[in-house]
Parts: structure tokens; C-alpha cells; sequence
């Protein structure tokens, strides 16, 4: 691990804790877990990245680690019963970091996954740019006349933001645009805030307006307005006609069958995220409005900065999380999927593996096994300790220059092993089940 002088991080953790509590969120309803961690204002940015390149996997398999892939005991069950039936829609919720909110790593899940099992939509997309890289595959997005407030900044008051974790405000005029670049789509629904005084917006595509929407109610509720075109449509306007709207975000579907992966990524995220600024109940009925089949949450990057926030406080977090997420979806699969490798300079010329990282990774595998969750390992699937370093030397390079995000190559990697043990995983279910006929 590198050395970090104390001053400067007990300077860092008293400025964090006096953030926090000058203010506070108003969690005091929901959340009795104790103060809020050091990572409240822990962001980090996402460098520009390469276009992609074909590269030969450097990722192996794990051996006296375990499986890649920890399916046992069914816990992955349901999500593979509904990628078996190809018949209907299949639904993900990935929950993530930086990487998740470029799009990186889940856009080819995404794509892969639709290939094999059909393209039944997009899924969930912010109607703006939080941060300028901001991004998803096959989308350009555009706004303005917004109020961003993402989770991960620890400012809205309420916990409510929606099911991606923005919140986003908008008086008259405020607008959005959104092309589909490769196909288009035939059901859309909004996301919005009912709320006291709320105001209109109207949803358009191409020059047909498809409908207006007025947002207020007695009081602040999650809310959702469906809209059906007869021929797919691929450009979308979202805009505020009237008083001022809060909204959450836009989901784009066909009828099916197929999946639909929502990149659910917030820049600095950690998994307090989860467990302490959504509003329980808020967050519930967004996820049981969406009715995943599968819910994964991939966080630890960032809580790598903080060991004693790793060793002390992140399993209760993550058993938090997972509660939450079990008593909104009881019956739907979670999967835990471990952080990439993370690297920093050690020595002149040399880049090692963060010492937090192995232990996360333990971590996680250990806690998804007792609260009966899937779990990933990210970190082995890449190559284990060290990866950091000879993805960086590869040529052409795997990852970007801080050690952290991996260029659109490396993402690939990752998402192609990814989705290889979960066709795995659904082989072996589908041996299994017909074997007790």
C-alpha cells in the first residue's frame, strides 16, 4: 500500500466529517447505521479514453480462489430462468462507479447479452449530463436548463433520486434530447417526482408530441408516465412547458423478447450510496416499478482509498445494501460484482496492486455467500494482483494512465468474461433443472 502521510488524511477524514454534518442529508427517518462515511466527497474523474481496439484476453481463470462465478445454492436461479424462457423480457439493474457511468464495461454486457438473447431495449438513461463523460453506447445526449444532484454528492435533503440515482429539476424551458443511434424503439416511460405545485413537461418523438404530463400531487411521490409509438421511434424530446418538474430518468423498450440493461453509474460511488442516501421506501418503489430479474451491485474502487473504512465499516454497508435491496425485490437475484484491479505507483517505474483491493474482493465473495447473492470476481477474472501494471505496459494500452479506469479495450475484456460465466452459469442451471424432470 502507499504511504499516505497521517496529517494530510486525518486534515482529509475532520474536512469530510464536518462536511457531513454542517450538511447533513436528511436521513435521520431512514438511516440509524451511525455518521456518514469519508467518501462523501470523494470524485473522481474519468480521463478521455482511446476509440477501441481488438486485444488478445490477458484475463485467467481463478483456481485456489474460487470460481469466478459463485452461483451456488441457486442464488442466481431466477435470473437464469428468465434468460431461459426467450420468450419474454429480462430485466438488469447494474449499480456502479465510474467505469458503470461512461457506460464502460456494461455497454458490451449489454451488447453481448442482446445479441444472444435478444434486444429488448436500452433501458434506463438520465435525461442529462451530471458530468461531462456522462455516456452510453449507441446514445447522444443532450440538456440544458437542469438541476443536477447525483447521490454520490451528498446534497439532496430528501434521498429521493429516483431508481439511477440523479435528481434532476427543470423550470419552464429545460429540455432534453436523446438519439438512439442503431435502432429505434416502440415503449418509453418518464420518471418523475409528483409533487406539490409540480409542473408540466411533454415527452416528443421526432416532430410528434406524444403526450403532456402534469407532475403535481398532495405530496412528493414516485411516478411514471408510459408512452407507445406504432412505429419505433429513435429521437426523443423531453422538455418543461410549464412551472418546475423533477425528474429522474427515461427507459426505452420494444415489446420483446430479449434483455434490458440499465448502466446505473455514479462518478465517486461507493456503496453508502445503497445503504445510506436513498430514501428506502423512495428506492423500493422505483426498483419494484422496474422489476429487475437481476440486481448487481459492483462498488469498491473507490473505498480502496480508505482502509479503515474497508476494515471496519464496509461490510455493514454492503449487508445494508443488500438488505435493501432483498426486502424491495424479495425472489429477484443479486449478484455482488468486485471492483477491477487498482493500481498506484510504488517506486520509480513501478505500479503495484492497492493492498484494500484483495481484501474488498474477499470481502465480498464472503458476504454474497451468507445473504445468498451471485458474486463475481472482477479482480481474478482481469489477472489478479498486479493486473494494473501489465495492462498499463500492454501494448496497446489496457487502462488509463491513473491506474483505476480501463480503456474501451480493456472494458471489453472484462464484460467478455463477464458474460461468458454467465452463459456458464445458465448451462449449468439448465443441465441441472432437467436433470430433476
Amino acid at each position: 500500500m502507499r504511504d499516505f502521510p497521517i496529517q494530510t488524511g486525518l486534515t482529509i477524514l475532520v474536512a469530510g466529517v464536518l462536511v457531513a454534518f454542517v450538511n447533513p442529508p436528511d436521513t435521520k427517518q431512514w438511516d440509524a447505521m451511525g455518521p456518514l462515511s469519508p467518501l462523501a466527497r470523494h470524485v473522481e474523474p474519468l480521463p478521455p479514453a482511446p476509440p477501441p481496439f481488438r486485444v488478445p484476453t490477458i484475463g485467467k481463470k481463478a483456481d485456489a480462489i474460487g470460481a469466478l462465478l459463485d452461483d451456488n445454492d441457486g442464488v442466481l436461479d431466477a435470473f437464469y430462468g428468465a434468460l431461459r424462457r426467450r420468450d419474454s423480457v429480462t430485466r438488469i439493474v447494474h449499480y456502479g462507479d465510474s467505469p458503470t457511468t461512461a457506460d464502460l464495461i456494461t455497454g458490451d454486457i449489454r451488447g453481448l447479452l442482446q445479441e444472444r438473447f435478444g434486444d429488448a431495449g436500452h433501458g434506463f438513461l438520465l435525461p442529462g449530463k451530471p458530468w461531462a463523460w456522462y455516456q452510453h453506447t449507441g446514445v447522444r445526449l443532450s440538456g440544458s436548463g437542469w438541476q443536477m444532484v447525483p447521490a454520490s454528492h451528498f446534497e439532496a435533503r430528501d434521498g429521493l433520486f429516483g431508481l439511477g440515482g440523479v435528481s434532476l429539476t427543470g423550470g419552464t424551458g429545460a429540455s432534453s434530447k436523446i438519439v438512439y443511434e442503431k435502432t429505434g424503439y416502440t415503449r418509453f416511460e418518464v420518471w418523475f417526482l409528483r409533487q406539490p405545485e409540480g409542473g408540466e413537461f411533454t415527452l416528443s418523438a421526432g416532430d410528434s408530441v406524444l403526450g403532456k404530463v402534469e407532475t403535481a400531487g398532495e405530496s412528493k411521490a414516485a411516478d411514471f408516465a408510459a408512452f407507445t409509438v406504432p412505429e419505433a421511434a429513435s429521437e426523443l424530446e423531453l422538455r418543461v412547458t410549464q412551472g418546475h418538474v423533477r425528474v429522474f430518468g427515461i427507459t426505452a423498450e420494444n415489446a420483446g423478447p430479449g434483455v434490458v440493461y440499465d448502466s446505473l453509474g455514479l462518478n465517486g460511488a461507493s456503496i453508502t450510496v445503497l445503504s445510506r442516501m436513498f430514501n428506502p421506501q423512495h428506492w423500493a418503489a422505483e426498483l419494484q416499478h422496474r422489476r429487475p430479474n437481476l440486481v448487481i451491485i459492483n462498488y469498491g474502487t473507490n473505498e480502496a482509498d480508505f482502509a479503515e473504512f474497508v476494515d471496519k465499516q464496509y461490510e455493514k454497508e454492503l449487508r445494508e445494501a443488500i438488505r435493501r435491496v432483498k426486502a424491495a425485490l424479495p425472489g429477484t437475484s443479486i449478484l455482488i460484482m468486485s471492483p477491477m484491479d487498482r493500481g498506484y505507483k510504488s517506486g520509480p517505474g513501478q505500479i503495484a496492486t492497492m493492498l484494500t483491493i484483495p481484501r474488498i474482493v474477499d470481502m465480498q465473495r464472503r458476504v454474497a455467500r451468507e445473504t445468498g447473492c451471485g458474486f463475481f470476481d472482477t479482480f481474478h477474472a482481469m489477472g489478479g494482483d498486479g493486473t494494473m501494471a501489465r495492462w498499463y505496459t500492454a501494448q496497446p494500452r489496457l487502462v488509463s494512465a491513473d491506474f483505476i479506469h480501463p480503456n474501451p479495450a480493456g472494458g471489453k475484456l472484462i464484460a467478455t468474461a463477464f458474460t461468458r460465466e454467465i452463459i456458464s452459469g445458465l448451462n449449468r442451471y439448465q443441465l441441472r433443472i432437467s436433470t430433476l424432470r
